[in-house]
């Protein structure tokens, strides 16, 4: 086959540091917006961000040519940095260190939009730790609680 192809759609969630919340309503769609365009500088494709104030989640389609952790890096890297810029307020900002990757299939893209287009009422009830232990559950990540938060 000549030609390379793929349609690899990830669900990408990370956290602030600490959970501390700096994405209030003032910055997070500027964010959100900055992520979606750091995703595409990377030729992968943005179908969603969304959020709240303590974390992000992001439906992306993987470039063929590029490494989920690179992706990660590069985005996570620079919006850090555009964050600072933004407000003196941020100056302190930092994401967490790890992030959550999980594959969903294209079946599945749909129900994976709404999601993260309802987080902030699914927040109203239930903590990003509660959320993302499910997440590793449902996908059968094993891990240790003592090495999940930073």
């Amino acid at each position: 086959m000549p030609q390379s192809l793929s349609n690899i759609l990830i669900h990408l969630i990370w956290s602030t540091k600490d959970r501390h919340p700096w994405l209030n309503l003032g910055i997070r769609d500027k964010t959100h917006a900055f992520l979606a365009g750091s995703v595409r500088q990377l030729d992968c494709e943005t179908y969603r961000v969304g959020g709240v104030a303590d974390h992000v989640h992001l439906a992306v389609r993987l470039s063929r040519t590029l490494s989920l952790a690179d992706l990660v890096k590069e985005v996570k890297t620079a919006s850090g940095k555009w964050l600072k810029e933004q407000d003196p307020a941020l100056t302190g900002f930092h994401w967490q260190q790890g992030y959550g990757a999980f594959s969903v299939g294209i079946s599945q893209k749909e129900t994976l939009l709404r999601y993260i287009d309802t987080q902030e009422k699914h927040h109203r009830t239930r903590t990003f730790q509660d959320e993302y232990r499910d997440f590793l559950e449902k996908y059968g990540i094993a891990y240790d609680e003592r090495y999940v938060w930073d």
